[in-house]
């Protein structure tokens, strides 16, 4: 490994890793999966893991979705400095709604970019290719360069385009079906053999949050999930690198007590109150993967024109049962620590069971099989951090985008923790 001081990037000092720091993002991972799962004795290595070292928890962004946590993470900063407010916004520059998956709309290097640029190897999986042009931007790839590639194309991996190739023979997995716990599964068993063989100084492995949505702690899903989930993270705590374990934000049920969707449909009301389409909805949990959630979360952005009363609108809109807060966009954005620009004029976070769709007639739930859980608000911010190092000078407060902070600068004895 290439040997240096410290790295700086986005106002924030790294220290070099004196072994390799692997962080793991586990998708809508709430805090009860692991503690469920653990005092059944279903995670005997995470037990290991928390005994040795911390079992802390922190905030996740709010919206609590996976681009903009992710992004957090990777670049340590808020929506606010890096620009990624979500999975799909209204964009202001063509006025059309797109995916917040082009490298374009990212304002900020990252970590990876920032230490590759300084002689570190780095390696970036993630188990949903939506987001490995993101995590991988400004990386250089080839014979020497950085490794990052998805599950869902593991196949299509090149030297030139992800530094890797032949992935599948070497994972010895064939690419999952995307919705699927093996998608997550293949990012654990790549990183383990790429760890093993490359000792990168970064890693940083984010898996999907399928098996979250369907499957509640305790639940028979939930525990075959996390009892392979152990396994993995054996492997990486014995090979001797430092892990951090957080989450891009927790989950919840979100359903009413007979198992249907406990959701409030913001256009349709809307449509009634001021006009047909008068005001524009955009729910930011939205992507290309929708089987799982029906594109309905807990939180929503709004957009209206000068005509409409505002505060007025806000108020009816916060009267509604479920709805946890409304703020303008101002507010909001300040609170949130979200770039104003891709927000609308509302903000809205509804709350417990309740979660917030556009018309009735443009959510298909037909391919829900179980009652939705989701997330998106505030009630879905609390997440894991666990460290499998003792850890000193931490803040009050942690945040999950602290989680590579926390691995290069607050371990304890970091030059012999692999003994």
């Amino acid at each position: 490994m290439a040997s240096k001081n410290s790295v700086n990037v986005n106002d924030r000092t790294y220290d070099w890793p004196k072994q390799p720091v692997v962080v793991i993002c586990c998708d809508g991972s709430e805090p009860d999966y692991m503690e469920d799962a653990m005092k059944r004795g279903l995670m005997p290595n995470l037990e290991l893991i928390v005994g040795k070292g911390e079992n802390l928890r922190g905030l996740s962004v709010v919206p609590s979705f996976t681009n903009p946590n992710n992004l957090s993470i990777v670049t340590g900063c808020p929506p606010a400095v890096h620009g990624i407010s979500g999975n799909f916004f209204l964009d202001p520059d063509s006025g059309k709604e797109v995916l917040m998956n082009d490298p374009k709309f990212l304002r900020a290097p990252t970590i990876f970019e920032a230490f590759q640029k300084e002689g570190a190897k780095v390696v970036v999986l993630t188990a949903k290719d939506k987001l490995r042009l993101l995590l991988g931007n400004g990386l250089t790839f080839g014979e020497d360069g950085a490794i990052c590639f998805s599950s869902e194309k593991a196949d299509e991996a090149t030297i030139d385009n992800n530094g890797i190739e032949n992935v599948c023979d070497f994972v010895g997995m064939d690419v999952p079906e995307v919705y699927s716990a093996e998608l997550s599964e293949f990012v654990f068993a790549a990183g383990a053999k790429l760890l093993e063989r490359d000792r990168p100084d970064l890693m940083y492995l984010s898996t999907t949050d399928y098996v979250q949505h369907k499957y509640a702690p305790g639940s028979d899903g939930a525990d075959a999930f996390y009892s392979m989930m152990d396994g993995y993270l054996g492997a990486l705590d014995r090979a001797g690198a430092t892990i951090v374990l957080t989450a891009d934000h927790g989950m919840k049920d979100k359903h009413d007590a007979d198992g249907k969707p406990d959701v409030l449909y913001l256009q349709d009301l809307l449509d009634d109150w001021i006009g047909l389409d008068t005001a524009k909805v955009i729910l930011p949990i939205t992507d290309p993967y929708v089987v799982h959630h029906g594109a309905l979360g807990s939180f929503a952005t709004i957009y209206l024109p000068a005509s409409v009363d505002i505060k007025a609108l806000a108020d009816r809109i916060a009267s509604l049962p479920g709805i946890h807060a409304v703020y303008d966009n101002e507010t909001g954005c300040r609170k949130f620590e979200l770039p104003p620009d891709r927000m609308g004029d509302l903000i809205i976070v509804s709350r417990d069971t309740k979660v917030l769709g556009t018309r009735e007639t443009e959510h298909d739930l037909t391919a829900l099989k179980e009652p939705l859980r989701s997330h998106g608000g505030m009630t879905e911010q609390q997440i894991p951090i666990i460290v499998n190092r003792k850890t000193t000078d931490l803040k009050s407060t942690l945040r999950n985008f602290d989680a590579f902070s926390i691995g290069l600068n607050n371990v304890v004895e970091i030059a012999r923790a692999a003994e």
